[in-house]
């Protein structure tokens, strides 16, 4: 007599956890807003987006929504946010936006720091550059740690 099969079958998924990034300054009221909105934006949700900063502002920078809506992406919604320790721990790349933040270190995260100026104060003329090279950084980030599209 045949035994009969008691073996369940294999129904455990491929790893298929989203890279996540966590983008840092101060306020979270300009440069890693724009940099958390490009990265949700061009990774069409490929990547998980978190922003914070140490010491967040009231509100966004009118003029940074102004010049992200030139690019077709809307803040609207988006508020500051207060950097925590859980998410540090919960990302895979934390980026720190050239404003001598620091954030827990946890092994095995990797960590960058992007040299960006300050939109804080600055008019629309002057943050542009700042946003086209936040852009960039973010495309290439995606380069670096999207998954493969299948």
């Amino acid at each position: 007599m045949k035994k009969p099969n008691t073996k369940k079958p294999n129904t455990k998924k491929p790893n298929t956890k989203k890279p996540s990034v966590l983008f840092v300054c101060i306020h979270n009221a300009g440069r890693s807003q724009m940099a958390a909105a490009f990265l949700s934006h061009l990774s069409r949700g490929a990547i998980e987006v978190r922003s914070a900063g140490t010491q967040p502002a009231d509100e966004i920078n009118p003029v940074v929504v102004e010049a992200m809506k030139e690019k077709g992406i809307d803040l609207f919604g988006q508020i500051p946010k207060v950097l925590t320790t859980e998410a540090v721990q919960d990302s895979d790349v934390v980026i720190t936006m050239g404003c001598g933040d620091t954030c827990p270190y946890f092994p095995g995260k990797r960590y960058l720091d992007w040299k960006l100026a300050d939109p804080a104060g600055a008019d629309i003329a002057a943050i542009r550059p700042i946003r086209d090279e936040i852009e960039a950084l973010v495309r290439t980030l995606i380069g670096e740690i999207a998954p493969p599209s299948s």
